[in-house]
């Protein structure tokens, strides 16, 4: 129990106490004065009845401001529930961007090195191509300089 609560409750058992140990003061009656009359009634009464209004008035206050800041509560915490789910939402589509940049980048170096080993191929073939075409010419002029028939590894 909360220690104001304890304490509001100590405080109203011990006015009851008091009202009922000394009920014979509180509802004797007395000579009243409303400001331009006199009435006879029991003051005890009349304060405990102002008393009574005083604490319903209060327990209404609380209420209200109670009310109150139930409804504040809720509508911060839909408002902020709608700012969490705007962040997940733009979360979630940079996330998609960054996703499909990715995706971009890679198909990029994919294509690049795709024509990177075309080219490559293109000059190792055009390499291969000339090789053979010197090796050509070379027996070409050795079958023409008559030295196609000798051994290998002597000069003619």
């Amino acid at each position: 129990m909360q220690s104001r609560t304890l304490i509001l409750l100590l405080a109203v058992l011990a006015s009851l106490a008091f009202i009922f140990l000394n009920w014979g003061a509180i509802s004797t009656p007395g000579p009243l004065s409303l400001g331009f009359i006199v009435v006879e009634a029991p003051l005890g009464w009349v304060l405990l009845g102002i008393l009574a209004m005083l604490s319903a008035l209060f327990l209404g206050f609380v209420a209200h401001l109670q009310t109150t800041l139930l409804v504040e509560t809720r509508r911060h915490t839909k408002e902020l529930e709608a700012q969490r789910a705007l962040a997940n939402s733009a979360e979630a589509s940079r996330f998609t961007e960054l996703r499909q940049y990715l995706e971009s980048m890679t198909q990029a170096n994919v294509d690049r090195q795709a024509q990177q080993e075309a080219a490559v191929r293109a000059a190792i073939e055009e390499t291969g191509n000339m090789v053979a075409a010197h090796l050509g010419e070379l027996e070409d002029r050795l079958e023409r300089a008559g030295l196609r028939g000798l051994p290998e590894g002597r000069p003619g």
